[in-house]
């Protein structure tokens, strides 16, 4: 997916990267998929290094989340799985498949907009990063430009019920 600004923000701050992060929820939208995107940075310079929008009916891809998009991305970028103190954003907190491949990328932080009671896994549900075979624990930021977040996707899915 394209990115509508500068890939490099200088000192990014989280409401920068969540605003990149929502327009590649619109793009997912506008694609027919649930909006959720996410953005990978490197902190230290502010370059964007991978952004993703959620996929899973177009790619016919069950794991097609935003969040696992940009890792691929971003680890096939790099040339390295490992993604080791980059910064992931993403609009809506996490679910246990996306928490289970940040741990695995060593993602040093997560910023996420709206909470998702129902199929979240970072502050609810299961609480991946707070279990014991948890092996990585990125530091995380939730709530960034949440009302956004969730207005977008309340509005995608009113707007499926109304149609049919």
């Amino acid at each position: 997916m394209k990115m509508s600004v500068s890939p490099d923000i200088a000192k990014p701050s989280d409401e920068d990267l969540m605003r990149l992060a929502l327009d590649q929820a619109r793009a997912a939208a506008e694609a027919g998929e649930t909006p959720v995107g996410a953005v990978i940075c490197d902190p230290a310079s502010g370059h964007i290094v991978a952004v993703g929008g959620n996929r899973p009916i177009g790619a016919h891809d069950p794991t097609a989340h935003a969040e696992i998009v940009a890792l691929r991305a971003a680890a096939a970028k790099l040339g390295n799985y490992r993604l080791t103190d980059l910064t992931l954003v993403v609009t809506l907190e996490p679910c246990a498949m996306c928490a289970g491949a940040i741990s695995h990328a060593r993602i040093g932080r997560v910023v996420f907009g709206a909470e998702d009671p129902k199929g979240g896994a970072v502050v609810n549900g299961p609480r991946f990063f707070d279990q014991p075979t948890c092996h990585w624990r990125p530091a995380v930021t939730g709530g960034v430009l949440a009302a956004e977040s969730s207005e977008m996707l309340k509005g995608f899915f009113r707007a499926r019920r109304t149609k049919g």
